[in-house]
């Protein structure tokens, strides 16, 4: 039945595909891998490190927290990092460098935040993003 209401859509199995290939594409353990060229895993950490930032520049201190590694959410709840970490106050990264080896990279920022009696400092911060299931997760240390 299915079958034969896409047959009449228009664009039905053209969408039907798109869906499988999404699916399927989720499915798979996809991603990033130790074996990946060093500018696949430049770039793969590159987004992930300008996500997390963007949460923290918003005030997302929920989004910021999936990005934190699997090991460490295991060991810091979402309570704890809001009240451990810095929320507030963020305005801008730019990222200096991207450094990776076979499963982690150091991220080298350059971070613009407000303090409550200054604005606009600047200051460099190292990060380390480890690779666990194809993804890049943050290592963050209190």
């Amino acid at each position: 039945m299915i079958w034969q209401r896409l047959g009449r859509c228009r664009g039905g199995w053209l969408s039907l595909a798109l869906a499988v290939t999404v699916l399927a594409g989720c499915a798979g353990p996809g991603g990033v891998t130790k074996e990946s060229t060093p500018e696949e895993k430049r770039a793969a950490v590159t987004e992930r490190v300008n996500a997390r930032w963007a949460a923290l520049i918003k005030g997302d201190m929920d989004a910021a927290y999936t990005f934190l590694s699997p090991a460490t959410r295991q060991l810091v709840s979402l309570a704890t990092y809001k009240a451990q970490a810095r929320g507030s106050g963020f305005r801008k990264i730019e990222i200096t460098s991207v450094t990776c080896e076979t499963e982690a990279c150091d991220v080298k920022v350059m971070l613009t935040y407000d303090h409550r009696m200054m604005a606009g400092l600047v200051t460099p911060l190292e990060e380390t993003w480890v690779l666990e299931n194809g993804q890049y997760w943050y290592t963050w240390r209190p």
